[in-house]
């Protein structure tokens, strides 16, 4: 199943959503992405979620993403995350925007955030 996601534009709305899926679903399945990498850890870390690393993406991507300028890194992640080519372009553009990506990969059906 594709994954599903919701933009915030504030942190303690991605975090209290974070903590209400965790109730809902296994905590491996909730991904934290925003456009800063410390904003990611700091978002992460407050909620026990995970962002997009080594183990989701595999070792070329990763090893590319240090080369990559942060708009393809971003993309080449939400790929690794199942979302389609068009997708994670529109989601990269919010990014852009100062927004927190919440998503949830093989959510199960009714699930929404």
């Amino acid at each position: 199943m594709a994954p599903i996601y919701r933009t915030f534009k504030n942190d303690d709305e991605a975090v209290a959503t974070i903590e209400r899926l965790k109730g809902e679903i296994h905590e491996d399945n909730i991904y934290v992405i925003t456009h800063d990498d410390d904003h990611t850890e700091r978002v992460a870390d407050r909620t026990d979620a995970n962002t997009v690393g080594v183990s989701e993406t595999g070792f070329g991507v990763s090893v590319k993403n240090i080369f990559r300028k942060k708009g393809d890194e971003l993309r080449a992640k939400l790929e690794e995350l199942d979302f389609s080519t068009t997708e994670a372009e529109r989601l990269e553009e919010e990014l852009d925007k100062g927004v927190t990506i919440i998503t949830v990969q093989d959510p199960p059906s009714g699930l929404s955030i």
